[in-house]
């Protein structure tokens, strides 16, 4: 396959430019940060929606469809009998000059034709509900230039899920008003919902459209709309059908002259009592001009004092462009609480920018919406925000407090929990409910990180329900406790924790046993009862997280903090934590007495009792998350198990693209593992590199004191390394981490999937900045503990913790892969590896 090139990182703009519009697949980004968010691809493709995908969605897309990525926000310049698109689609008319530029939470596309140059900045404003378009036209010819300028969107009916289905309804149903230079869409309006969205320039309009088939012609395409060819709009009103909003705006350009028009994609609330306002008083209001067309026959048409505020706050180029600093601001401040400095490039702008960059948009989106989750069947998962939380803590710690809260209220008494919840509602996902065994230890994961990073140990003293329910209280730290209870409560024969549902890996489904193919692999259990199906992989994590909870109960012990709970003010924090010490213990036991297979550590135990990942299987011998979970709870570390497991996984599971997830690979269907051996060789669970655990194994090599070896594999999946060699062949976006590569058993060793919403982004950052680079945020400072390859002679991390200012400077003048000699603070010698949290600005010198 060539390595045809399709852009290149710019570091001084923090950017990724893409200099073709034929990229191997559509290589998008994200706009938005709070509440209303837009996915854009590097054609203008993509859509828009209020804080859930599903449910609040204001575009429309079709996924899977053909030609790929064609809905999208664009731009028809009729020039002449030349009609083009500054992002080349969807007319797809040949440009004289292309380029997308990928920032943090904007995207600006340019493009030029005969002359005229369009280039749109897409971004959406700190704690504004819409989507800013910025399009600055400009005449670079020697003549004078006519342009009709035709936007497009088109909106979708609010539920996502919906607006594909149920036809019978939805083409009876549109609803727009058309004010002036704003097309509202209130589908639905009058009766249950209380928003409206809406699609606003600042400019006198030639002309609308409002009805798609009008506009587009019913056997025409999106690539030459029938009012676009003939350059007349059809001032259409769509009644049912399918409602778009498309303005004609007319622009003339002297040569050399330059000229801004602003669009403004909008959403709004009002109050029930506040929804409508009478047509004759709204007339009124805005002024004899302002031609306002309601319902046909009524009198009374939607409240848009919300609208009109907002359109004023945006509705000229200097608001637009001071609201467009105000959001370049922030990115600055929240990339200032991180910078290394290495020399290698590759590496700190991953570092500083990029992998921070997807852990945003990883905490905003979880697995819900991108280019391969459609929106609709995924909301936030509980095991998902968990992981993702160590990627965004440092950056936004308040928002993070915010998330765990709304986690732990979707877990049940016994210590179970929904495996998802949805982000509008934040109930649980009734649709997949729970019984996913290794969900209840990922609360602890997130929560200590958060009090690590913040020190706010409040937090515990927090009064969460179960299941949503009023009336179920109890504090944070009893959801924890119960959460471990929940492990040592759910035993398998060998003392192995039962595996449920499945475990971290969806696709083993132990107890599914389906032959039917309308069945889901995850939510079916045909075989429960008498199971024991156990996971290694929960029983690693168990001693993981098990270790941090007897850490923090030894931390509370230590400190006695003032909590104002009953539940927690009289509580024996040191007896708690002697307990659960007992049954890491155990677990530890228990692991290496049933869970060594002589090489490496086991996968799990089947239905029957049956060894998985044993080099007695004829297929699946070994298995990536138990060697990535044991040894980075250093089981059998002593006794020399972790090396002998990281070194098996180097023989058997390495290659060029990272480490597959079991080897070998499983030719056929096997119902008693589920889904996992579904998939063809080398994709996916079934032998695929999934990067989401590469850095598992990473962590374990850091935890045995393998610099070299965790450098060389983390390379393999550092967006950065992988886009200077293999732009074609990855496929999906060059800029970030995806999922899943395919393994060395596909026919396309190497291809990526299912970027963007990742656990790889939070897992990513959590290595490099926590155990390679070695900067560990701890309950009382920051400790130091670097593992790093032997090349590796100097570096500086600039961090910002706990209101305090720190500039860690490190040096290996040996090339020692781990092993701190000494530590000085303002030139003062500290005992051990941890600073001490102190306000103030501090220089930090390190030595290994």
């Amino acid at each position: 396959m060539s390595n045809e090139r399709y852009g290149h990182f710019d570091d001084l703009h923090r950017e990724y430019v893409i200099t073709s519009p034929l990229t191997p697949w559509p290589w998008i980004n994200y706009l938005g940060n709070e509440d209303f968010f837009s996915l854009i691809s590097n054609t203008a493709g993509g859509y828009s929606f209020y804080k859930d995908a599903k449910f609040r969605r204001i575009t429309r897309y079709r996924y899977n469809n053909v030609p790929m990525d064609n809905d999208g926000r664009y731009f028809y310049i009729k020039d002449g009998d030349t009609v083009w698109n500054p992002g080349f689609k969807p007319c797809r008319t040949p440009l004289d000059f292309y380029e997308c530029r990928h920032g943090m939470n904007y995207t600006r596309i340019t493009g030029q034709k005969n002359g005229v140059e369009a280039s749109v900045l897409f971004f959406v404003p700190l704690h504004k509900w819409c989507e800013v378009q910025k399009m600055t036209l400009t005449n670079n010819s020697n003549e004078q230039k006519s342009l009709r300028v035709f936007s497009f969107e088109e909106w979708c009916l609010w539920n996502a899920a919906t607006d594909m289905e149920n036809f019978q309804r939805n083409f009876s149903t549109g609803e727009v008003e058309i004010e002036g230079s704003t097309i509202y869409h209130k589908t639905e309006y009058r009766e249950r919902r209380n928003h409206y969205a809406f699609y606003h320039v600042n400019q006198p309009i030639a002309g609308f459209d409002t009805d798609r088939e009008t506009f587009m012609g019913l056997y025409s395409e999106k690539s030459m709309p029938d009012a676009v060819r003939e350059g007349l709009p059809r001032n259409s009103h769509a009644h049912g059908w399918s409602p778009i909003a498309s303005h004609c705006i007319d622009v003339e350009l002297k040569p050399g002259e330059k000229k801004d028009l602003i669009f403004i994609l909008g959403y709004v609330e009002n109050e029930q009592e506040k929804k409508w306002i009478d047509a004759a008083d709204e007339k009124a209001g805005r002024g004899d001009k302002a031609e306002t067309y309601g319902e046909d026959g009524l009198d009374r048409v939607i409240n848009k004092a919300k609208a009109h505020q907002l359109i004023s706050e945006l509705n000229t180029t200097e608001k637009v462009d001071a609201a467009f600093r105000g959001l370049g601001e922030y990115w600055d401040r929240l990339l200032g609480i991180y910078h290394v400095s290495t020399g290698n490039d590759k590496l700190d702008r991953m570092v500083n920018v990029w992998n921070q960059y997807q852990c945003m948009i990883t905490f905003c989106m979880s697995r819900s919406a991108s280019f391969f989750e459609s929106g609709i069947g995924r909301g936030m998962g509980f095991r998902d925000s968990n992981q993702d939380l160590v990627g965004f803590v440092h950056q936004i710690p308040e928002r993070a407090r915010q998330r765990i809260i709304d986690i732990a209220s979707t877990q049940f008494p016994d210590g179970g929990c929904y495996h998802q919840y949805q982000p509008l509602t934040k109930r649980g996902n009734n649709d997949i409910g729970g019984g996913f065994n290794d969900d209840p230890c990922w609360l602890i994961f997130g929560t200590v990180a958060y009090i690590k990073e913040t020190g706010d140990f409040s937090i515990l003293d927090e009064m969460v329900p179960f299941d949503n329910k009023p009336g179920t209280e109890k504090t944070l730290f009893e959801h924890l406790t119960i959460s471990m209870n929940h492990v040592v409560n759910n035993l398998g024969p060998h003392k192995l924790p039962l595996i449920g549902r499945a475990d971290w890996n969806d696709c083993m489904n132990l107890n599914c046993f389906s032959w039917d193919p309308n069945e889901s692999f995850q939510t079916t259990e045909n075989k429960t009862e008498g199971t024991k199906a156990e996971s290694l992989m929960i029983a690693g994590l168990f001693v993981c997280t098990g270790n941090d909870y007897v850490a923090l109960c030894q931390e509370l012990a230590d400190t006695k903090p003032d909590f104002k709970s009953e539940a927690l003010s009289s509580f024996d924090f040191a007896a708690e934590g002697q307990r659960m010490q007992k049954a890491v213990d155990n677990m530890s036991d228990a692991v290496k007495t049933a869970g060594w297979d002589g090489k490496w550590f086991l996968r799990a135990y089947d239905f029957y009792g049956k060894k998985i990942g044993s080099d007695e299987n004829r297929e699946g011998k070994i298995f990536i998350e138990s060697q990535g979970w044991c040894t980075m709870a250093g089981i059998g570390l002593k006794e020399g198990l972790c090396d002998k497991a990281l070194e098996s996984v180097k023989e058997r599971m390495d290659t060029p693209f990272g480490i597959v997830l079991q080897n070998p690979a499983y030719t056929h269907y096997y119902v008693e593992y589920g889904e996992i051996s579904s998939y063809p060789e080398g994709y996916k669970e079934n032998a695929g590199i999934f990067c989401h655990n590469n850095p598992w194994v990473i962590i374990g090599m850091t935890v045995a004191g393998h610099g070299n070896d965790a450098w060389e594999h983390y390379k393999k999946i550092l967006p950065s390394y992988v886009e200077e060699k293999y732009q074609s062949l990855h496929k999906v976006e060059p800029y970030v981490n995806c999922q899943m590569v395919a393994g060395k058993d596909s026919p396309r060793p190497g291809e990526g999937k299912n970027s963007w919403l990742t656990g790889t982004a939070a897992w990513m950052w959590y290595t490099v900045s926590e155990f390679i680079l070695g900067i560990k945020p701890d309950y009382r400072g920051l400790r130091i503990d670097p593992c790093l390859p032997s090349t590796a002679r100097e570096y500086t991390v600039e961090r910002k913790f706990r209101g305090a200012d720190y500039k860690i400077h490190i040096t290996n003048p040996n090339g020692t892969e781990k092993g701190v000699k000494s530590i000085t603070v303002d030139g003062k010698p500290v005992e051990g590896n941890l600073i001490p949290a102190a306000p103030g600005e501090h220089i930090v010198e390190v030595v290994m």
